[in-house]
């Protein structure tokens, strides 16, 4: 690799990141009026927000639709090619429509207008050309001129879909403020996702029957093992008189208890075995309920002094009623 023809590449590159950023704030300085317009009539919109346009600028359309949809406000994106063909027949009288068009002179856009305006819909047009034909006949305008292209070109639309998208993102924050859209709000719409996993899920979506190994403070260190070896977790409960948590035996204690008990020489393995778990077991354990969210959960196993890779979960009285490993919420996608 030539590295003086790498620093030029990189050189360049630079140049196009300078130049959109300059576009974008210069279109960020014209915001005004039309803008609030724009926000006052989507939050005024009793049915869906249609998003239209062709190519280049029909994507960023398409995206800016997704991005909404997913704050709070229902939208979708029609070709305006294939509405030219029956699917005006989707935009109801109620919805409202952002057409999306640099030059505001799109020949399949522009086909679609006079079905918008008998169907008594309310007509955004973001748009590089105040004084186009969609602007005509919009009823609020988002202007997304740039002086050039970032193509060496000025041909192929660069600086001015990087524009138009700024401009969807924006509308779309002062939206979800207006609002109010929060975290568990965007979680609902993306129950499959890792924001949606970890703003949803909750520990008692991972119990699972039989998986709550116990035993008693007066049990052998042998009859914990025991326990332990069983229910194939890696830990047991440790409960007092009451049945209410008071510690915590597992795989990893083991092996320090063996090791430590080694280099005694008044001690056997037959006399650690025979020793009470309240003498070797871990106090005062961390716990979680069951309707503690599963990422807490996961935090609390993982940030801690030592990773720990069970926990127990219990009752409002502090009875445990299940036992929860580490794999089961990263193998979740927590």
């Amino acid at each position: 690799m030539n590295p003086e023809l790498t620093q030029k590449a990189a050189k360049r590159g630079q140049e196009v990141f300078e130049q959109e950023a300059d576009a974008l704030k210069a279109a960020g300085a014209r915001l005004g009026e039309g803008f609030e317009r724009a926000v006052e009539a989507i939050l005024a919109c009793r049915g869906k927000v249609v998003f239209t346009g062709m190519g280049k600028h029909g994507i960023v359309a398409r995206k800016i639709a997704a991005t909404l949809a997913s704050t709070g406000t229902p939208s979708y994106f029609m070709h305006p090619g294939e509405g030219a063909h029956g699917d005006l027949g989707m935009v109801a009288s109620e919805d409202l429509v952002v057409a999306v068009s640099n030059s505001g002179n799109t020949a399949e856009l522009l086909g679609c207008v006079p079905y918008f305006k008998r169907n008594h819909n309310v007509i955004i047009a973001i748009t590089g050309n105040v004084k186009s034909e969609l602007a005509r006949h919009a009823d609020v305008v988002l202007d997304i001129a740039v002086e050039r292209e970032v193509c060496p070109l000025n041909l192929a639309p660069m600086t001015s879909t990087t524009v138009a998208l700024a401009m969807g993102d924006a509308l779309a924050v002062v939206l979800m403020e207006r609002r109010g859209f929060k975290a568990d709000d965007f979680a609902l719409r993306h129950p499959s996702g890792t924001l949606g996993k970890r703003l949803l899920l909750q520990v008692k979506d991972f119990v699972k029957d039989g998986r709550n190994p116990v035993v008693r403070e007066n049990d052998t260190f042998e009859q914990a093992m025991a326990e332990i070896t069983k229910a194939n977790l890696g830990g047991v409960s440790v409960v007092n008189a009451e049945g209410l948590l008071a510690g915590i035996l597992t795989d990893g204690d083991l092996r320090r208890i063996f090791q430590r008990e080694a280099k005694r020489d008044d001690q056997s393995v037959r006399s650690v075995l025979g020793r009470r778990v309240s003498e070797l077991m871990t106090p005062n354990p961390m716990r979680v309920s069951e309707d503690t969210l599963a990422v807490k959960a996961l935090n609390i196993m993982e940030d801690g002094k030592r990773k720990i890779f069970v926990l127990p979960v219990v009752d409002g009285a502090g009875k445990p009623v299940a036992m929860i490993h580490l794999h089961d919420l990263v193998s979740a996608g927590v």
